[in-house]
């Protein structure tokens, strides 16, 4: 498919509501992020959740980190925590994280998906059935296909999903191998999907 540039925002978002974004990253996924998410302000009215690929052996550090860089409360998701939204959670290492029908957060220790625990494919897969229509599904770069098969789930909920242009990745494989298995609403370069988000803000 063709991509979406930054001036179609308007029309992207055009007639929908966004309650929940659902981001996915791996290799190349910090840079990624540090260069989206700082833009959003203390008071963005939808909750961020991120599943970045980590090493399950050591613990993370990646909300104290980006709360560095960021002016919304960032937190480590943890089991039987609410979602809320003005809030940007990330995934713990070493438990897959999904969201249930009442938008809390439930923490598991089942096989890892495509080597991965936390997946992609299942916070994005149960954000998706949580959510629906109201979910904004967004794919970083990356070097597995963890996450495709969580973006089709999206998709067939009738929720957005955006790919970060495979040009534009550090890592190819990630956003290639969700583009091939269902073409996202939006093929973007990381300055536009941080575009994206900052036009959301004007649909609150």
């Amino acid at each position: 498919m063709n991509a979406v540039h930054a001036d179609s925002n308007a029309e992207l978002l055009a007639g929908r509501r966004i309650d929940a974004v659902v981001i996915g990253a791996s290799a190349g996924g910090i840079d990624a992020l540090l260069r989206i998410l700082p833009v959003l302000p203390k008071h963005f009215g939808f909750s961020v959740m991120v599943v970045l690929h980590l090493p399950d052996d050591r613990d993370s550090r990646l909300a104290e980190v980006f709360q560095q860089h960021l002016a919304m409360p960032v937190r480590q998701a943890d089991d039987k925590m609410m979602v809320e939204a003005g809030s940007v959670y990330f995934a713990p290492p070493g438990y897959h994280l999904s969201v249930e029908r009442d938008f809390s957060f439930s923490l598991s220790q089942e096989d890892p998906v495509h080597f991965s625990r936390p997946a992609i494919d299942i916070l994005m897969e149960s954000a998706a059935d949580a959510w629906g229509q109201r979910l904004l599904g967004i794919l970083l770069t990356g070097a597995s296909a963890d996450g495709a098969a969580g973006m089709a789930r999206i998709a067939a909920c009738g929720g957005l999903t955006v790919v970060q242009d495979p040009k534009d990745a550090e890592i190819a494989t990630m956003p290639s191998a969700a583009i091939r298995l269902r073409a996202p609403d939006a093929v973007l370069p990381v300055p536009a999907i941080r575009a994206l988000m900052t036009a959301m803000m004007e649909i609150q």
